[in-house]
């Protein structure tokens, strides 16, 4: 038998970056960070301006006017005819989009024509937040980044997955401001594989994403609060609180929400189009009559900061946005899970908290921590990505003082979530996605036998 020398891992994947020219890869991974920063960063902008815009006309205006409501309908119908059309046109646009991602780079779904996603993409999901959905950003942004990556594909096919993983990196970097969290989400939520390549090219693709959106575009922190305050070590025991309720809100989260979609595949007499214009006509009557839920007219996380409200009525805007959230996603619309996920996780902080004040357990200006670790514990519960949903909390926030505390909170909600037998949210919706596909060819594969 022949003697073959085991060499270390970091010197083969050394070696093998030498073949691939290291100086190609993290050009490339340069131009996708820039690339993925500068197309998000435009839509950001967007969404900032035409929100804006609308906030100042509605606030000027009664809502219950002939002119208002006929403004408002026709705002509302033609962006379900946007979002549906585009949908109808590209179907993998449809939802969060990191699944799909994660899909394809396993290779379990076919390439994707990735020009035609990045713009579909780019639409119908500023279609869907403009109209007040309640969908996120950041699961489209990571698709876009992706597609941006996929560019280079042709280049060399076997390496299709660092591509997308490095451009779906960029993606979350760009749309939170984030890029620790943007690496923790490719090896902890994607499992990429950590090899010497896909680390330089997730990097280099996350730090210039950054540049591009914190340095160039000066975008600054999502969640700026005025105070976030440390806990003292005798409060140590509300992170382990918080993390524990937000586990338990996000198995009864994930489930209604998966549920829901479930019932819409089955349900065989809801026509396609019906599904789409349903969320969009909910979001005309709650402008009109609870406009706090939406997506564009309502609550933001810095307004619960200051906010103080019985927790009868924090528990209503909880309950009012995990549903409004459900029935937007499920309608399949291009829209991500993880902005609404960490604002009902605000949310939960928030009910935590007054409770907490009223008994002096916690300072007035306190309640921006727990915001904080309701952030963290909801995501990390729903996602199962206690490393992600910490590191992405606190990048957002600018709050790394909290880590023990932000970490604790993730941990526990994690931990509670997999107690209850949750599955997590991506893991769920890609097992529809791969159940419709084998449902969809055991259709037709009757029909080729006829013909």
């Amino acid at each position: 038998m022949a003697f073959r020398p085991s060499l270390p891992p970091f010197i083969l994947e050394s070696a093998a970056l030498r073949s691939q020219s290291a100086w190609t890869l993290m050009a490339q991974a340069l131009l996708t960070g820039l690339v993925s920063g500068g197309v998000i960063g435009l839509f950001r902008w967007l969404y900032t301006i035409i929100n804006g815009a609308v906030r100042a006309h509605m606030a000027g205006q009664d809502p219950f006017a002939p002119a208002t409501l006929a403004l408002m309908a026709a705002g509302l119908l033609l962006m379900a005819l946007t979002a549906g059309l585009l949908l109808r046109y590209e179907p993998l646009i449809g939802g969060s989009g990191i699944p799909q991602v994660e899909l394809i780079a396993a290779g379990k779904l076919p390439p994707m024509r990735w020009a035609r996603v990045l713009w579909c993409k780019f639409v119908a999901t500023l279609a869907a937040l403009s109209a007040g959905l309640s969908v996120g950003r950041e699961g489209p942004c990571i698709m876009m980044g992706a597609t941006v990556g996929y560019m280079w594909h042709d280049r060399c096919r076997a390496n299709r997955p660092r591509y997308l993983v490095g451009g779906g990196v960029a993606g979350m970097t760009a749309a939170f401001g984030a890029p620790v969290a943007g690496m923790f989400f490719a090896f902890e939520e994607m499992k990429t594989p950590l090899t010497l390549p896909m680390l330089l090219f997730t990097s280099l693709s996350a730090l210039s994403a950054w540049f591009m959106v914190d340095v160039v575009l000066d975008f600054g922190l999502v969640f700026p609060f005025a105070r976030l305050p440390g806990l003292h070590w005798s409060q140590y025991w509300l992170p382990l609180l918080a993390g524990m309720s937000c586990g338990l809100l996000g198995a009864v989260y994930n489930a209604g929400m998966i549920r829901l979609l479930l019932w819409q595949d089955r349900a065989r007499w809801l026509p396609g189009p019906v599904r789409i214009v349903f969320p969009f006509a909910c979001c005309g009557v709650l402008l009109l009559v609870w406009p706090e839920i939406t997506g564009n007219m309502g609550l933001t996380t810095l307004q619960l900061e200051h906010l103080r409200l019985p927790a009868l009525a924090l528990a209503l805007l909880l309950a009012g946005k995990i549903a409004f959230s459900c029935v937007s996603f499920a309608s399949g619309v291009s829209g991500g899970i993880l902005m609404p996920i960490l604002l009902a996780g605000s949310m939960a902080g928030a009910l935590l908290a007054a409770p907490l004040r009223d008994a002096g357990l916690v300072a007035p200006e306190q309640t921006a921590t727990l915001l904080v670790l309701g952030m963290a514990g909801l995501f990390s519960a729903s996602v199962r990505t206690p490393l992600t949903g910490a590191a992405l909390v606190m990048e957002m926030c600018g709050g790394f003082h909290l880590a023990p505390a932000v970490l604790l909170a993730a941990f526990a909600a994690a931990f509670t979530a997999n107690a209850l037998h949750s599955t997590p949210v991506y893991d769920s919706l890609k097992e529809r996605i791969l159940d419709q596909r084998r449902r969809r060819r055991a259709a037709a594969s009757p029909t080729e036998e006829r013909s």
